[in-house]
């Protein structure tokens, strides 16, 4: 009886025994594999740091992982595990925590490298994304602002991009967003509204996250003292930004802004029918623009019959919407024209000013002075064009073909034939 009982406690000691020398070995081997960890990650951020290491697009074999706000630690194992980065997903969810990974992902765009252990790949995803930093002139159309972010590496669909411009909904949050009034004739409905700034985009950025960040710092720029002008001079906020692209297509100059927007305001105020019609050039270029044509400073009569409610000579008061994007001058300008001020025309003198008149006479007389100096830039514009398309056809050409590079050796002397 006694031996038995000994035996069970022998074979219950022996168990703890075991257990406690695996607790010893579980405790040693995992201090040293975090000590191996540390020193890993250690020589690893040294590297980044001295740039020894670089993992952008550029680098050979890099994979891309795009981490979307609100992924958690196993949407991105599955990521991983989809692009051939991990064997094992739970794995990687187990050592993300046990490693302290888990909420220091960052969301965006990260390049790693097939091979890379589990931790390094974690670290790698715990960096700034890759981004992409664009400059956005004040007077761009949304349809060169596309292209703009397209040049810059984003890889948004356009008909993504088109349906979020056209869908106010997703963006009520927005004071100015709210008050817009829809109309079938607008191009697209928040133009107007991408104000033009520097901003950083994740090359993957969705079409609806690249406009919200827009408008967000749209929304920090439309102080309330705006709103509460525009009610003052009985326009409503989306009219002040139509007409405010009018100003900022016509000039560039923040004085000339002034006048220019006291002259719009002074026709749109006439009791003269006539001076309803904005006959702003700024308008018939932007449907040129539309049409896939160059902007001309010398109008036909065929552009001035083009029928488009964007016509400001064919339709009267402001146009259905913005034809771009404004900056802050040209708000301010159509919010606080230049006061006392009769003028009902203007004409671009072509050396980026602009010639005043109040009456229709006045105006032909100044348009009769600088028209030479508009066809001459014309004129000029029009060569420009054609020696770019030109440079660009011969850049192709080489592309295709690069053996048109290959250069010619010189400074030999030419061989003399044998006789």
């Amino acid at each position: 009886m006694f031996s038995k009982k000994l035996k069970i406690a022998f074979r219950i000691l022996l168990v703890l025994v075991l257990l406690f020398a695996f607790a010893v070995m579980g405790v040693y081997f995992g201090y040293n594999y975090v000590l191996s960890q540390e020193k890993r990650l250690d020589d690893l951020k040294e590297k980044i740091a001295n740039e020894e290491i670089v993992i952008d697009k550029d680098t050979p074999g890099a994979v891309s992982v795009l981490i979307e706000t609100g992924d958690m630690t196993s949407d991105i194992a599955q990521t991983l595990f989809e692009k051939d980065l991990i064997d094992n997903t739970f794995v990687f969810s187990l050592m993300s925590k046990i490693n302290g990974f888990d909420g220091a992902y960052m969301a965006g765009t990260h390049y790693v490298l097939p091979g890379m252990s589990y931790d390094e790949i974690m670290y790698f995803l715990t960096l700034e994304p890759e981004s992409v930093t664009v400059v956005f002139p004040e007077g761009m159309t949304y349809e060169q602002m596309k292209k703009k972010l397209h040049e810059a590496g984003l890889t948004f669909s356009d008909e993504d991009m088109d349906r979020c411009m056209d869908s106010p909904d997703l963006f009520v949050d927005y004071k100015f967003v709210s008050q817009i009034v829809l109309d079938e004739n607008r191009d697209h409905v928040l133009s107007g509204y991408l104000f033009p700034d520097t901003y950083e985009f994740d090359v993957n950025a969705s079409a609806e996250s690249i406009v919200n960040t827009f408008l967000a710092n749209t929304d920090a720029k439309l102080y309330d003292e705006y709103y509460e002008r525009a009610e003052a001079i009985g326009m409503s906020l989306d009219e002040v930004i139509t007409l405010a692209s009018l100003i900022q297509t016509e000039t560039s100059r923040p004085l000339d802004m002034l006048y220019i927007s006291a002259v719009f305001h002074n026709r749109l105020a006439s009791d003269d029918p006539s001076m309803h019609l904005m006959s702003s050039d700024a308008s018939i270029n932007y449907l040129r623009e539309m049409m896939g044509l160059e902007k001309h400073l010398v109008l036909t009569s065929e552009d001035l019959n083009i029928d488009s409610p964007y016509n400001t000579y064919k339709y009267p008061d402001l146009p259905p919407g913005p034809i771009c994007m404004p900056g802050i001058d040209a708000i301010q300008a159509a919010l606080y024209p230049e006061p006392n001020c009769n003028f009902y025309y203007f004409c671009a003198t072509g050396d980026g000013g602009s010639a005043y008149a109040v009456t229709l006479e006045e105006h032909e007389a100044n348009v009769a002075m600088y028209r030479e100096i508009w066809e001459q830039q014309d004129r000029e514009a029009e060569q420009k064009r054609i020696e770019e398309e030109e440079k660009r056809r011969r850049e192709e050409e080489r592309r295709k073909n690069p053996a048109l590079t290959t250069p010619v050796p010189t400074g030999s002397p030419t061989p003399t034939p044998a006789t």
